[in-house]
């Protein structure tokens, strides 16, 4: 038996198009071909792939040379009969569905736009796109009642834009906070076990292909801004673009500071956050933050993602796994099709995501945390009343206060500060009017703390 009793003679063939056949794309072709059989027998249609969107048509790839995904009957077909570099192959054709896997934005925007104008489902793995034009995407998407999926873009493998959107479709979503960038959580992990400096983890994270040769993006904290600007419209149904997230990145992060987390009880980790300020706001944030060695997040290493979502009714649901690769990631977007192909097959188009609510991005000052300030200050009577009464005068109640011993009237001292709960404006008005203060010599850095 075949698909829901039907018969073989009955068996629908889905055409799909793969834009980008790099390390992602190679892998799904692959994938596609493993699981062809299961797809079949499970929901009685047959895909079939019938384009390959490329720039060079040279370039090795690893694929196979043949298989039944190439051809429109059970007769193999050869791969470089479906290679094309001209994306008007694609549009042109029968297509069903395009799989976006090839990155960048003006061509990849292009062949999306195109596809959903023509009410072919795209699903896509490209964040950076999809952070900065995706309200338009997702509302041409939903007027040509097709779908747009991408659960492929926000955390690889791990599956978090399908909860939010079916399983957590009428919940309260109150924040979702994670580690959503491999490449800087492997730099930390290095630093925090091995007491190794931020250019050498780097180095090792490029050598073991965890970073790439630029890696500006991911430790400047970009790639985790995109996916939770993505993530917010899905949670909140605030409209965010990658530039409304306040973001600072890991390469100011030291050995030292390393290794002041880990004495207070805490470790180190990128965290992006999407956070209900009011009915009407929303806060979104990328930081390296204080983690609590007790919190699910803090055990989290190496190159693994990591979400909690926290509902008003479900609590707080923690996802964890491998947060990039071309496995990973393909198996994600070929979730994503095996949806498509099922809509597609069934006449209909999944739930559209192109919905805001009336909230809007906060003032990042807005933002309440906890905050650790680390200083060096002069070892004198009466210092510690001047640091007291500025942070006092911003409205700041310290949480506790430690300061490592004398070592002499003339050697300054460490002074490590913790904040209750605080507005990040007036952490960052006292931590000024500290700087100006004769006694202090260094304030900060100024970590927030993952409550």
């Amino acid at each position: 038996m075949v698909g829901k009793n039907r018969s073989m003679k009955e068996t629908r063939q889905i055409k799909i198009a793969i834009v980008g056949c790099g390390t992602v794309g190679s892998s799904l072709i692959q994938q596609l071909g493993e699981k062809h059989d299961r797809i079949l027998n499970e929901y009685g249609f047959s895909v079939r792939l019938s384009h390959v969107l490329v720039r060079n048509r040279d370039t090795q790839r690893d694929v196979p040379d043949k298989s039944i995904l190439y051809s429109s009957s059970d007769e193999l077909g050869e791969f470089s009969d479906i290679v094309t570099t001209n994306p008007a192959d694609i549009i042109n054709s029968d297509v069903d569905i395009v799989v976006e896997v090839a990155g960048g934005i003006h061509d990849a925007y292009d062949i999306i736009q195109a596809a959903l104008a023509s009410s072919r489902s795209v699903v896509t793995a490209n964040k950076e796109l999809l952070a900065l034009k995706g309200n338009e995407l997702y509302a041409l998407a939903g007027s040509n009642g097709v779908d747009l999926l991408f659960e492929a873009a926000v955390a690889g493998a791990i599956p978090i834009v399908r909860p939010i959107r079916e399983s957590l479709a009428v919940e309260h979503i109150n924040s979702v906070r994670g580690i959503l960038n491999g490449t800087t959580n492997f730099i930390l992990t290095q630093m925090t076990r091995n007491g190794t400096s931020y250019e050498a983890a780097l180095a090792e994270a490029t050598a073991l292909g965890y970073a790439e040769a630029d890696p500006t993006a991911d430790v400047e904290g970009y790639d985790a801004a995109a996916k939770i600007a993505i993530i917010s419209l899905l949670a909140t149904g605030a409209n965010a673009l990658q530039s409304d997230v306040q973001t600072r990145g890991i390469s100011g992060v030291t050995a030292e500071d390393i290794a002041t987390a880990t004495e207070l009880g805490y470790v180190i980790k990128l965290i992006a956050i999407v956070q209900e300020r009011n009915a009407h706001e929303v806060i979104l944030r990328v930081d390296p933050t204080f983690v609590p060695v007790t919190h699910p997040l803090s055990t989290v290493h190496d190159g693994f993602n990591a979400v909690t979502i926290s509902g008003e009714r479900s609590g707080e649901l923690t996802f964890i796994g491998r947060g990039a690769g071309g496995d990973p990631t393909a198996a994600a977007a070929l979730g994503d099709v095996v949806d498509a192909c099922i809509n597609v097959d069934r006449g209909r188009s999944g739930a559209v995501v192109g919905f805001e609510f009336d909230r809007t991005i906060a003032d990042p000052g807005e933002w309440l945390s906890s905050f650790y300030i680390d200083s060096l200050v002069e070892d004198q009577p009466g210092v510690l009343a001047q640091i007291a009464g500025v942070v006092e005068r911003h409205g700041i109640s310290i949480g506790s206060l430690s300061q490592q011993p004398s070592k002499g009237a003339d050697v300054p001292v460490r002074l490590l500060l913790l904040t209750h709960e605080t507005r990040e404006r007036n952490m960052l008005q006292a931590a000024e009017e500290l700087r100006g203060l004769s006694c202090v010599q260094k304030v900060g850095p100024i970590y927030p703390v993952l409550a």
